[in-house]
């Protein structure tokens, strides 16, 4: 069994608790006019081998333990993120077995983008879900990422119901994700789930841009200028005020 890996990051802070080995998987079935990784969407195609290496489950937990001093003193772990994890289960079901047998601390940072049989098998393993929150309005979903938001609400939901631990993630494009009617349907939408998750708004950035440029992607968000710091901390106070525990970045 192999996976391909696009990138695997060490030190990371902001990819949940403590100092965290962030492991990005290749291939995404979304194709959000924002990505930040926008070499990692590809998936089965000559792009997906140039942009991603192999590795069996066994080689990528030789990979994360590296790591595991920084993890063992800092509360930290390993992440996986992408592309889209979920996109190859079977392996994330084993490279998360190993980790939990090693006593590593796992999170999965997704879109939710996958069948409902997928997210209940991961997570039966999972210690912690960092879940994107995108757009409510599914025509707009499906404008800005290609592909319909009923999966992702309703794996959402089920997560929720039994009880996982996940951290909300939404990031705030402009125009697109931060405006108020999007904003009020998610703070809606998690208000109707069982319990407050808490919430990470994920300011836009450029930092892409030059990845765009050097591998010849279409950069459809290349003219726009980033949320004021002011409409983010009114974003905020938004969800302060109907109780969620709500933090910029993370």
């Amino acid at each position: 069994m192999q996976a391909r890996i696009s990138n695997i990051q060490r030190f990371c802070i902001h990819d949940g608790p403590g100092i965290r080995t962030t492991v990005f998987f290749q291939g995404c079935l979304m194709n959000c006019w924002w990505c930040h990784n926008p070499e990692s969407i590809f998936y089965n195609d000559v792009n997906a081998e140039k942009f991603s290496t192999k590795y069996t489950p066994e080689e990528l937990l030789d990979e994360i333990k590296k790591d595991l001093i920084f993890f063992d003193e800092s509360g930290g772990g390993v992440t996986f993120s992408g592309g889209e994890p979920l996109l190859q289960p079977e392996f994330l079901k084993a490279i998360l077995k190993l980790c939990k047998s090693n006593g590593i601390h796992n999170t999965i940072d997704t879109t939710g983008f996958c069948n409902k049989n997928v997210i209940e098998e991961i997570s039966e393993l999972s210690d912690l879900f960092l879940y994107d929150l995108k757009i409510i309005n599914n025509e707009f979903h499906e404008k800005f990422t290609g592909v319909s938001n009923k999966l992702p609400l309703q794996n959402l939901k089920y997560l929720s119901k039994n009880d996982k631990i996940i951290n909300i993630r939404i990031p705030l494009i402009p125009n697109i994700t931060d405006t108020k009617e999007n904003i009020l349907e998610i703070i809606k939408f998690l208000s109707s789930l069982n319990r407050k998750h808490k919430i990470n708004l994920l300011a836009y950035h450029r930092t892409s841009a030059g990845k765009y440029e050097k591998y010849n992607i279409e950069n459809k968000m290349k003219d726009t200028k980033p949320t004021s710091e002011m409409k983010i901390e009114t974003i905020k106070n938004e969800f302060f005020s109907e109780g969620f525990d709500v933090k910029i970045g993370g």
